[in-house]
């Protein structure tokens, strides 16, 4: 299988099916070739990981991405450990998330809707299309 197939088989895996308690780490300053399978091979030695998101849009990368793991301690361990390394020749930063991942990796979810619906909507459709979810679920 090549690499375009293996990512094309990973938008539909979505994320894992109990993800409560688990730690989500935000991922920055990655290079557009940087893969799902790249991030979990760094992140792995840190602890047992339960997903890896990278939000891609219609031209790829968006050059971030957020690592889940099982254990807030092993989050924490990767975050001081991997934060300003290097990887694919880029210093990467790592925090916290501060936000839940939306369902099915799109964004928009809960939000006052005192604006104008339309509007939203057609903002909403055009998100829709042009992101995709990546996900990687280690067994």
């Amino acid at each position: 299988m090549s690499r375009d197939e293996m990512a094309t088989e990973e938008y539909f895996r979505g994320p894992p099916k109990d993800v409560e308690g688990m730690v989500s780490l935000k991922v920055d300053n990655l290079t557009y070739r940087t893969t799902v399978d790249d991030l979990q091979k760094v992140f792995d030695r840190y602890g047992k990981i339960g997903d890896v998101y990278i939000p891609r849009s219609a031209r790829g990368s968006r050059g971030f991405a957020f690592v889940r793991f099982f254990n807030k301690r092993d989050a924490e361990d990767a975050m001081r450990g991997l934060d300003g390394s290097r990887l694919d020749g880029r210093e990467i930063r790592i925090q916290l998330a501060r936000y839940a991942r939306p369902e099915g990796g799109r964004g928009g979810g809960d939000r006052d809707r005192r604006v104008d619906d339309r509007r939203d909507d057609r903002r909403d459709d055009r998100r829709r299309d042009d992101d995709e979810y990546v996900s990687y679920v280690c067994a």
